[in-house]
């Protein structure tokens, strides 16, 4: 099972940019869907973007298409998100999620593996 650590979160402006990656542990990260969700005070966990295995498929929530991109690159074992014209709303704790499954799924409580999540403030 890998283990999941999650970095480049921050403060930032609206219209700003953040690339988040989330680091594996383990020699099978390339058997895992990997995801990225977040969590704002008050509400509950939603997927933002999530990856294929083998990179060639990717998710987005509507409200985030256009301006995220989810990568992964096996190699280094990490998965990133490219957060570019951020909101307000888009102010949240961001986790990644791994799965281990072929199938590119979008509940959290599919996810098997949880990293500790990193924090994402856009100020108006």
């Amino acid at each position: 099972q890998v283990q999941l650590v999650e970095s480049g979160g921050g403060l930032v402006q609206a219209g700003g940019s953040l690339r988040l990656s989330c680091a594996a542990s383990g020699r099978t990260f390339s058997n895992y869907v990997m995801g990225w969700f977040r969590q704002a005070p008050g509400k509950e966990r939603e997927v933002v973007a999530a990856i294929s295995r083998g990179g060639t498929n990717t998710y987005y929530a509507d409200s985030v298409k256009g301006r995220f991109t989810i990568s992964r690159d096996n190699a280094k074992n990490t998965v990133y998100l490219q957060m570019n014209s951020l909101k307000p709303e888009d102010t949240a704790v961001y986790y990644c999620a791994a799965d281990w499954s072929v199938v590119l799924a979008t509940d959290p409580k599919k996810y098997d593996v949880w990293g500790q999540g990193t924090q994402v403030t856009i100020s108006s």
